[in-house]
């Protein structure tokens, strides 16, 4: 039975607000490459041992959230997010003493495992919950909710791994130590804010009778499918931008200190995290308007073309102005994908059928980080251009198989690019 109750309830800004708040700490799971590129250096670490982290991390994230997509609805968001919020916080603590004991695989289960179950049963419930308080805006609102993971790799990377790096002069595990009480502080608190809408509120829907058949069926595959290109080709970006561009600005200037390159890796970071969070409420925002299928295939084709470019490119400048464009694109179909999976299946079964959806994030976490790191350790001199290819050819294949999903701008209403146009007074050409 769900632990929410009908008593007093936090207005349902304040609920957003909250939401958003949990969002951005499990968010900074995506400055991964601050500490990939410490890690290589200072302790020795291969390129894929690094990697590695990351893939469990965002494995664990995406088969957690599965499990609390089915949990939600039992539980409710209050007791969900506070386990979540323990387990992020506590994964954190784990990984300090891996770090202090030179553990490896202690680290993989403190930040990888536990830490990314933390996240997967946490992140679902912010986005539903929200969904569910803002029937009349769900589309900006899921937005704004997941916009705040997009950026919570900006206060990693530019704010809070800085500081504590330069307060313990170096010292990782006690970094990461006082990362897992920092996040506690914050999350634990957050979540108890969070709760479901009275039953009053909740605007009627036409429910369909059950979620089983529909997680079997081809429409579903195929969502699934197109979620995991987009996912898998950002991740991998993710995971190695800071290391990708030092690479790229070595190259283009020898002379800058490693120390320097580190910084300027550190930045790209932060600044892609921007474009990954103001991605969510821009695309989400067009998806209201154009259709959720359209802008997912805007998002395919338009990174295709960025991708091709970035095989090649050597200004370090035009570099990070292109990654930071895929992580634009990267945000937006997160964004979009709940107010997809809302209107299909109805929000009593959006948090099982987004949580079974999301175990495409799982699988691209795995995918994505790894191969780049292959890469990286086995074709140092051609990484970025393979990288890059390999990113191409996942793209292409989410385009072509978004064209199999039903058309959302006719299923439901949703004006076509036709109606679109008529309606701002543009002409179109009769082809009749």
């Amino acid at each position: 039975m769900s632990s929410s109750s009908e008593g007093w309830k936090a207005p349902r800004v304040a609920i957003a607000f909250f939401c958003t708040v949990l969002q951005v700490c499990f968010g900074t799971v995506y400055a991964w490459s601050f500490f990939q590129t410490i890690l290589v250096r200072q302790a020795g670490w291969t390129f894929t041992e690094g990697s590695l982290a990351f893939c469990i991390a965002i494995f664990s994230l995406g088969t957690a959230a599965a499990w609390a997509g089915q949990l939600l609805p039992k539980v409710g968001p209050r007791r969900l997010a506070l386990i979540g919020s323990t387990l992020f916080a506590g994964g954190y603590v784990v990984a300090s003493f891996a770090l202090r004991l030179d553990s490896i695989l202690l680290f993989y289960l403190g930040y990888g495992f536990i830490g990314g179950m933390g996240i997967g049963l946490g992140y679902v419930t912010p986005v539903t919950t929200a969904a569910k308080w803002f029937p009349d805006r769900k589309g900006l609102v899921t937005g704004i909710v997941v916009m705040g993971f997009g950026i919570g790799a900006l206060l990693l990377s530019k704010g809070l791994a800085p500081l504590l790096v330069l307060q313990t002069e170096g010292d990782l595990p006690q970094t990461f130590l006082w990362l897992g009480i920092v996040f506690a502080c914050i999350l634990i608190p957050s979540s108890l804010v969070i709760d479901d809408p009275p039953a009053a509120q909740v605007a009627p829907w036409k429910q369909p009778a059950q979620v089983a058949p529909y997680l079997t069926s081809s429409q579903f595959v195929i969502i699934w499918i197109v979620f995991f290109f987009n996912i898998a080709a950002g991740i991998s970006v993710i995971s190695f931008q800071s290391e990708l561009l030092q690479e790229v600005w070595g190259l283009a200037d020898p002379s800058v200190e490693p120390a320097v390159l580190a910084e300027y890796g550190a930045t790209l970071i932060a600044a892609s995290s921007v474009c990954n969070g103001l991605g969510r409420i821009l695309w989400a925002w067009l998806s209201d308007r154009v259709g959720r299928v359209a802008v997912f295939r805007m998002l395919l084709a338009s990174q295709m073309v960025v991708f091709g470019v970035l095989m090649t490119e050597s200004n370090p400048w035009v570099f990070s102005a292109l990654v930071c464009y895929v992580l634009l694109c990267f945000g937006g179909g997160f964004a979009t994908m709940p107010s997809f999976i809302l209107e299909v299946y109805g929000p009593r079964n959006m948090s099982k059928v987004y949580g079974a959806t999301l175990t495409a994030w799982a699988a691209a976490g795995i995918c994505g980080p790894l191969y780049v790191g292959y890469l990286k350790d086995s074709y140092p001199d051609r990484a970025v251009m393979y990288c890059f290819l390999i990113g191409i050819l996942m793209l292409g294949a989410g385009y072509l198989f978004s064209y199999l999903l039903d058309d959302d701008r006719v299923r439901l209403g949703r004006p076509t690019v036709k109606q679109t146009l008529e309606r701002y007074g543009i002409p179109v050409p009769d082809r009749s």
